[in-house]
């Protein structure tokens, strides 16, 4: 079992980075497989609409939104990590992951996702809000801790020495390894999981 973190911000091993990394520590306790995936820092683009994913199997825009849906087809769950920018999400995260889940839809779901958020004061309770919205529009359990995922700190230091937060993540690690081994065990006994159908309504009459 494979789990795969996702390091949205543009510093690759800074306060998120630090939060990812006491997640993974608690699923690699429990033998579960983990990879950090840093989005990186170049410029990245937004969604345009054109649907021609739907043709190709994946974006258009040739860049790490791909990457995620490659590695999204070997994972089978995936911790969303963002800094807090404004109150919410970095830009990059949320263009990545809205590409992403659109072109590769069906490689996220029906496995279980959470979301951490990493900030200096304040924004985290938005972000996290915002974060997992992903799962819920695309039937994935969320893995919760015992309280919410975020952790405070301007510096690796300060994230390190929030040392509540740091359990959060911990926890959050033993709870995403308990939710896997669950889902294992149902399949062993044959449980699967339900195939719904879509029907899309809009409401101009």
């Amino acid at each position: 079992m494979k789990i795969l973190l996702v390091n949205g911000s543009p510093n690759e091993k800074k306060c998120t980075y630090t939060a990812l990394c006491k997640v993974a520590e608690a699923l690699e306790e429990e033998n579960i497989e983990t990879e950090i995936l840093h989005l990186g820092n170049k410029l990245v683009a937004d969604c345009i609409a054109c649907g021609k994913c739907r043709e190709i199997g994946k974006c258009v825009f040739d860049d790490v939104a791909n990457v995620l849906i490659e590695k999204a087809k070997t994972s089978d769950g995936f911790v969303f990590g963002t800094p807090v920018y404004y109150a919410h999400p970095t830009g990059r995260i949320l263009s990545i992951l809205d590409r992403a889940f659109y072109a590769g839809k069906k490689e996220f779901e029906f496995k279980p996702g959470a979301s951490i958020v990493s900030a200096r004061r304040g924004g985290t309770v938005a972000s996290f809000d915002v974060l997992n919205k992903y799962f819920t529009i695309n039937q994935m359990p969320i893995v919760s801790s015992n309280y919410w995922n975020n952790v405070h700190g301007n510096t690796v230091e300060e994230v390190k020495q929030d040392l509540e937060g740091m359990h959060v993540m911990y926890n959050l690690g033993k709870n995403m390894a308990w939710m896997l081994k669950c889902i294992e065990a149902g399949k062993k006994e044959n449980i699967k999981h339900p195939e719904n159908k879509d029907v899309k309504t809009n409401f101009i009459r």
